[in-house]
């Protein structure tokens, strides 16, 4: 079997995650949290859109983790990111963090925001 390293650039990859917790980059993070090219940091969920918002030409796709099951975000939300050109990928936080990884692996220009499971 081949093992191939993993680099990332300026993001840093999940580690792991569990209830209520998320580790990013050997460091833990508690509750809901946004990560990309600019660093880890608390988010509030999805009333925080600024947030989200303002990674607008830093990236091209966000995955929003919603916890343990995959649910919608809200209309509004989704509609004004991709007003501002993002892509929105919805998955469940566990399957969020997995391709987060992967494309981050592979020098995308992505963010994660999940919520906990």
């Amino acid at each position: 079997m081949r093992l191939n390293e993993m680099a990332f650039s300026g993001a840093r990859p999940v580690d792991g995650y569990g209830p209520g917790f998320f580790r990013i980059g050997g460091e833990v993070h508690e509750g809901s949290v946004l990560t990309g090219p600019d660093g880890t940091r608390p988010w509030g969920g999805y009333q925080d859109e600024a947030a989200l918002l303002d990674l607008a030409g830093d990236i091209d796709v966000i995955f929003i983790g919603t916890g343990k099951e995959v649910a919608h975000i809200p209309a509004g939300l989704r509609a004004a990111l991709e007003g501002k050109g993002l892509g929105v990928e919805i998955m469940n936080s566990p399957a969020a963090c997995r391709t987060y990884n992967v494309l981050l692996s592979e020098g995308r220009r992505i963010a994660l925001a999940v919520l906990p499971v």
